[in-house]
């Protein structure tokens, strides 16, 4: 059996996270309002350098691996509730 999680535990994932990020910045909104696909940062959910922060602490708190400042693949991983979930399947720990 291949240990590489799925597409499907990837979107399994999409509202936990969204709940997880809602909770972390004390959105005004529900985390089912958040857009998988649409933009974390700027005209998207409108999250700063400050908010992804914030998120990459709560994600290594709960997943136990670190979302490091200076990964090259950084704006990747937040471009996007999905790609942002998609990241934690591959590399969570607990």
């Amino acid at each position: 059996m291949s240990s590489s999680p799925s597409a499907n535990d990837a979107d399994a994932l999409i509202p936990e996270v969204a709940q997880l990020m809602v909770t972390a910045l004390n959105l005004d909104i529900q985390a089912s309002e958040i857009s998988p696909d649409a933009p974390l940062y700027g005209d998207g959910l409108g999250l700063d350098s400050i908010d992804i922060l914030e998120v990459a602490l709560a994600v290594s708190k709960k997943y136990g691996f670190q979302l490091r400042a200076d990964d090259e693949e950084k704006a990747a991983i937040y471009a996007s509730l999905r790609n942002l979930t998609q990241h934690i399947a591959k590399h969570r720990t607990t």
